[in-house]
């Protein structure tokens, strides 16, 4: 069986080097019983592969089981993996087998893989070096001999260094790996794939299907698709049933690609709650720059005092731009070889200071809002530390 045989089996489109590398290293270890990591963006169609593997392995006629760690609560997963006994917890009224037992001889996918807490991952660790486990509310040691192929679409290696994921557990699921390259890599795919979702779609709802002129096939090709293949086909699916006229221009499909991501994929701004419109991008990147310079303004002062051995604790009274001295504000004042009324000048970059601090105090009642409160996280959303914000909530006399 060859690369196309594969595409066609598993519905694969497009002829993207990278793709046909994955698919190729999937092929290749198959036949094994390596456990196989696969990363890559989310929407890039990383269920796939686990799916290859079985099929083309030894144990294609055992189970095959995906399961979304993601999807399952803490305190059931080990439950779900592992299997209980009868009365082991409120609500476990029988004995139950867990997926490790089910799926023996078989295939286990486990997506989201690094959404495991920490103590079921130590217990994942034990299947794969020895293949035992133990059902919650046992002490009965039991033996699984099922392959393991796991998938996430974070950077392991961050999740490592934050203590969110076991390294000698990441060695032992990483011996063969397997990068799904995002949408954006495989620009020679998209058109082809507009076209069969197009193409789906119109069978699906009896309608012709919907096709591209020359400005929308570059604007589709252009765009960042930060949500991959998965926000190429919801993209093409509203096109064709909203639009009436079934020839797309540039103009009507910019209507269904959000605006938060350009088309030269840069995203405006990011955080753990949601993307920033760019005028809170703006603010955001002003307040990092003022940071940046009181920072410096801090090593200054500490070597004017000749005091080298200053540290961030000590640093935090120093006064920094915009703080009050004296009850008057800090005025900055414009020199120039052009003559310059001194005094308008003036005049105007305060002005300039008292908006950049209005802008600073929204910053900070946004983040504060986000968190519901909780100043350790706020500051670290606003890149500042806990002490910093506490005195700048108090300096605005903003009330949480």
């Amino acid at each position: 069986m060859n690369t196309q045989d594969i595409k066609n089996r598993f519905g694969i489109i497009g002829n993207s080097p990278l793709l046909e590398r994955a698919i190729d290293i999937a092929m290749q270890v198959a036949p094994t019983d390596l456990s196989v990591l696969i990363t890559g963006e989310s929407g890039t169609g990383k269920e796939v592969f686990p799916q290859i593997i079985h099929h083309l392995s030894v144990r294609k006629h055992g189970q095959y089981i995906a399961v979304n760690c993601g999807a399952i609560p803490a305190g059931t997963i080990d439950s779900e993996l592992f299997g209980h006994e009868k009365g082991s917890f409120t609500g476990a009224h029988e004995a139950r087998k867990g997926y490790f037992e089910v799926a023996n001889g078989g295939t286990i996918f486990l997506d989201e893989i690094a959404e495991l807490p920490i103590e079921t991952q130590a217990r994942l660790l034990r299947v794969l070096e020895s293949g035992e486990y133990i059902r919650v509310g046992s002490s009965k040691v039991q033996k699984t001999n099922v392959r393991i192929v796991a998938a996430t679409n974070i950077n392991i290696s961050d999740a490592i260094a934050k203590g969110k994921f076991r390294e000698d557990l990441y060695y032992r699921l990483n011996t063969v790996p397997i990068r799904i390259p995002s949408l954006r890599e495989r620009k020679e795919d998209i058109t082809m794939l507009f076209r069969k979702f197009a193409a789906d779609f119109a069978s699906k709802y009896r309608m012709p299907s919907v096709k591209l002129n020359e400005e929308a096939e570059k604007l589709l090709i252009d765009y960042y698709w930060q949500g991959n293949v998965r926000q190429l086909k919801n993209t093409t699916e509203q096109v064709s049933i909203i639009e009436r006229n079934r020839e797309i221009t540039g103009e009507v499909l910019q209507k269904y690609l959000p605006e938060a991501t350009t088309s030269k994929g840069i995203t405006l701004f990011k955080g753990e709650g949601g993307e920033y419109s760019e005028r809170e991008l703006l603010y955001k990147v002003l307040f990092d720059m003022r940071k940046d310079v009181s920072d410096l303004k801090r090593i200054v002062f500490g070597m004017l005092q000749g005091n080298s051995s200053l540290n961030p604790e000590s640093l935090d009274n120093v006064p920094q731009e915009n703080t009050i001295v004296n009850e008057k504000p800090i005025v900055k004042i414009h020199r120039s070889t052009e003559p310059v009324d001194g005094h308008i000048q003036e005049h105007e970059e305060v002005q300039e200071n008292l908006s950049l601090e209005e802008n600073e105090i929204e910053m900070i009642k946004k983040a504060l809002e986000k968190y519901k409160g909780r100043r350790n996280k706020a500051a670290k959303e606003l890149g500042i530390s806990e002490r910093t914000l506490y005195r700048k909530i108090t300096r605005y006399g903003i009330e949480e």
